[in-house]
């Protein structure tokens, strides 16, 4: 199975559930690509941020999301911070160029999975979530989300519609959200190896 993980991280949360989402599927034997989304943001607002811009440096040599690697992939796994209950302007603006692929029919039956993050429990997670599967929906993909399928989503704060994760003043997780990705990954495998067949 061939996995991309797409991500668009600002203090490091997404870029850590993209990463242990990367180490889940290679242990269940998948190709697996981790990309990042383009910055948007003016370097003088990053460089105003200290962990803004360490998370920068300390991601730099992870490449840029492209539209081949959602071509290439079967299963695609979006993790993104909540802005006011919807995606980053980053992640949209990537979202927003796969026009070539959905008039090509290349987005059709992807099984697509997402994660997100805010800086407090009801910091509009689940309808960051809702927002990212519409786009999907218009893709033609398969929508994956853990659903209840497993104790770990429950004791991650028990979004089913994909991992969420708070963030303190500091950028760290509050939450052990962990087995929650690793649980999400293998579900996403799982049925995209079926759609496969």
């Amino acid at each position: 199975m061939n996995l991309s993980i797409i991500y668009y991280s600002t203090y490091g949360a997404n870029a850590q559930l993209a990463q242990w989402a990367k180490e889940a599927a290679q242990q269940l034997g998948a190709n697996v690509r981790v990309r990042q989304v383009t910055e948007l943001a003016p370097q003088s607002v990053i460089d105003s941020q200290p962990a803004w811009k360490a998370n920068q440096e300390k991601t730099k040599d992870i490449p840029h999301a492209s539209s081949e690697d959602i071509e290439w992939a079967d299963a695609i796994l979006f993790s993104v911070p909540s802005r006011f209950g919807n995606v980053p302007s980053q992640f949209k603006q990537f979202i927003d160029t796969q026009g070539g692929l959905w008039a090509q029919g290349k987005t059709i039956n992807k099984a697509v999975s997402a994660m997100t993050s805010a800086q407090n429990p009801h910091g509009g997670q689940e309808a960051t979530l809702l927002n990212l599967y519409t786009s999907m929906h218009h893709w033609g993909a398969i929508v994956v989300s853990p659903g209840y399928t497993d104790a770990s989503v429950g004791k991650a704060g028990g979004n089913p519609y994909g991992t969420s994760v708070t963030i303190d003043q500091n950028g760290h997780m509050v939450e052990d959200v962990k087995d929650a990705v690793t649980h999400q990954v293998t579900r996403l495998l799982d049925i995209a190896a079926r759609l496969k067949k």
